[in-house]
């Protein structure tokens, strides 16, 4: 036995390069609710992500049953960006149920987050006769629309 309990999830999170642009697709885009925007002190975050020079702005957006958390980084000035493939070792994106794929991804494009293959049909699986796409914002940010049969 560990000797704790896990109570549950608290978020999922992504870091993005403009805040502004993430929040709206989440909120104006997919209709989640914005809970909180704000910076963090420096000192402490520098601690507690063990990145000397962290400076961040942090939003959290409320999604039906879950909350996800978008951290712009301002600072140290050599942060970079991940580059990943859905095969890569450490790949991370987010998958949401809708109930039409298609109007999803048109939902999705005037944010600039693009499929990464045309809608596929589900042959397999336990969503068989649904629906599936990939969609990235141009961070590498990776939502999956999943249209249940």
């Amino acid at each position: 036995m560990s000797g704790f309990k896990v109570l549950g999830v608290n978020h999922t999170s992504f870091t993005v390069s403009d805040l502004d642009r993430s929040v709206a697709f989440f909120t104006e885009g997919l209709g989640f609710e914005l809970l909180h925007r704000g910076g963090r002190n420096p000192e402490m975050i520098e601690k507690v992500v063990g990145v000397p020079g962290a400076d961040i702005d942090v939003a959290y957006i409320q999604m039906p049953g879950h909350r996800l958390e978008l951290i712009e980084y301002k600072g140290p000035a050599d942060r970079s960006k991940v580059e990943s493939r859905p095969c890569d070792t450490g790949f991370a994106h987010i998958a949401v149920d809708v109930d039409d794929v298609d109007a999803a991804l048109a939902a999705s494009l005037p944010y600039d987050v693009k499929p990464l293959s045309p809608p596929q049909d589900l042959v397999h699986g336990p969503n068989k006769g649904g629906r599936v796409v990939y969609t990235r914002d141009p961070d590498g940010v990776t939502v999956e629309f999943i249209q249940k049969p």
